[in-house]
C-alpha cells in the first residue's frame, strides 16, 4: 500500500477573501485618496505624481520578488496602487480635461481587456489560483485598472453627477452588497462576485476619504486630507498586522497524495 503523505500545493502569492481583507481592501482605497489629497496639496503635483509612481513601482517589485504572500508588502503595495491610482486618474481629468464620464468608461474598457486577455491565456481569474508570476501581474493589472475605473466612478457620482461625497458613500454601500447578497443567496460564480465587489470598493472608499477630509462648504466634515490619511493609515496597520498574524508568510496549502512510490 502506497503512503499517504501530505504534498506542498503550489505558494498563492496574494491575500484571499476574509472578512478582515475586505475590511482592508477598504481601508486601502480610503487611505489613498487621502494620501493622494494631502501630496498633492503639500508638493508639486508632478513631484507628487512621480513620487507616487516611483513608490508603486519599488512596492510592486518587492512584492513580485517574494513569490509568496506577505501581508505587510501585499498591502504595501495595494496602499501604493491606491495613491498612484488616484493621481492617475486624476491626472486625465485635470491636466487633459477628460470628462469624468469618459474617464470612467475609457478605464472600464482597459479592465476589461485586462480580464479578457487574463482568461485567454490563463484560463481562470480565481485568486486563488495566483501561484505564478505571469498570473500575479495580471493580478496587479487588474487591481490598477480598478482602482483607476474606481477613482473616476466615485468622482463621477460625487462631482460630475452632483450627489455629493455622503450621498455617493451610500450609494457604493448599497451598490456593494448586489455581489455579497448575489453570491450567499443567489449562488452567483465566486470569481465574478469577487471582482464585482473589488471594483465597488474603491468608489466606496474614496467617497468615505473624501467625505471626512474634505471643507463643509464642499460637502465634507472637514477633518483635512493630512488626519484622515493618518487615520486610515493606523487603522490599517493595525489590519495588516491582524493579518499576518491569521496567514504566515510563505504558508501553503498541503493536499494529500500519493507522491512516494511503495516502499520494498
Amino acid at each position: 500500500m502506497s503512503a499517504r503523505i501530505p504534498v506542498a500545493r503550489p505558494v498563492i502569492r496574494v491575500a484571499v477573501p476574509s472578512v478582515v481583507f475586505w475590511v482592508t481592501k477598504g481601508v486601502s482605497t480610503a487611505l489613498g485618496e487621502a494620501l493622494s489629497d494631502f501630496s498633492i496639496h503639500v508638493m508639486p503635483p508632478v513631484v507628487a505624481v512621480l513620487l507616487g509612481f516611483a513608490l508603486f513601482v519599488g512596492a510592486l517589485v518587492l512584492q513580485l520578488t517574494r513569490r509568496r504572500y506577505v501581508a505587510g508588502i501585499y498591502w504595501l503595495t495595494v496602499a501604493m496602487v491606491g495613491v498612484f491610482g488616484t493621481m492617475a486618474a486624476d491626472v486625465v481629468h485635470v491636466v487633459l480635461g477628460a470628462p469624468y464620464a469618459v474617464s470612467a468608461i475609457a478605464y472600464a474598457v482597459l479592465l476589461a481587456l485586462v480580464f479578457a486577455g487574463w482568461r485567454a491565456i490563463e484560463r481562470t481569474l480565481d485568486v486563488h489560483e495566483i501561484t505564478t508570476t505571469r498570473r500575479e501581474l495580471f493580478y496587479w493589472a487588474a487591481v490598477v485598472g480598478t482602482f483607476a475605473m474606481g477613482t473616476a466612478v466615485g468622482d463621477l457620482t460625487a462631482v460630475g453627477l452632483g450627489l455629493g461625497y455622503a450621498p455617493s458613500m451610500a450609494l457604493f454601500a448599497l451598490l456593494i452588497l448586489i455581489p455579497a447578497f448575489g453570491y450567499r443567496l443567489l449562488h452567483w460564480n465566486g470569481v465574478f462576485a469577487f471582482w464585482f465587489a473589488y471594483v465597488l470598493t474603491r468608489p466606496l472608499g474614496a467617497s468615505l476619504a473624501d467625505w471626512l477630509g474634505k471643507p463643509v462648504g464642499e460637502g465634507g466634515v472637514g477633518l483635512g486630507a493630512g488626519w484622515v490619511s493618518l487615520g486610515f493609515a493606523a487603522v490599517m496597520l493595525g489590519l495588516v498586522v491582524s493579518a499576518g498574524l491569521r496567514a504566515p508568510a510563505g504558508a501553503v496549502l498541503p493536499k494529500t497524495a500519493s507522491a512516494i512510490p511503495p516502499q520494498p
